[in-house]
């Protein structure tokens, strides 16, 4: 089995220059979000599989902690790619019922302001069919995932 390198919790830097006995020193989450905004200011979109590796060796990190690290990440791509299809899915399954919900009933409003503005009774269908949107809302999404 592969040892793997310890990967130093606490980088130091004097002016661009590795210096065990520096003063400025950062730790490992500092590390990773200066190198996120370097890559950033690179403007490379894209790296190869071959460049992941070689900028893995240059910080120490082994093959089998690089492999993965990958892994993970791409499972983790792929579960919210699936809770995002999966929202995506019950907005699709409520939005029209909601829209003619509220269409119907912002007119029976009016209607009843305009025609009886004493007596409230668009309040029953707005109750009504509210009561109705809200189990139809809870059973998308009490329903098990979708494939």
């Amino acid at each position: 089995m592969e040892r793997q390198k310890a990967i130093p919790r606490n980088v130091t830097i004097q002016h661009g220059i590795w210096d065990s006995k520096s003063m400025t020193t950062f730790r490992s989450e500092d590390v990773q979000q200066i190198l996120q905004r370097a890559m950033a200011d690179q403007q490379q979109e894209n790296f190869s599989q071959q460049q992941l590796q070689e900028m893995a060796a240059e910080l120490g990190i082994s093959f089998v902690s690089l492999q993965t690290a990958q892994q993970a990440w791409q499972e983790e791509k792929e579960i919210i790619k699936r809770r995002q299809a999966s929202k995506s899915y019950r907005l699709q399954k409520i939005k029209p019922h909601l829209i003619s919900y509220l269409v119907v009933n912002i007119f029976l409003i009016v209607l009843n302001l305009i025609t009886s503005p004493k007596y409230f009774w668009a309040i029953y269908p707005l109750l009504g069919w509210g009561l109705g949107l809200g189990i139809h809302i809870s059973s998308v999404y009490l329903q098990k995932a979708q494939k």
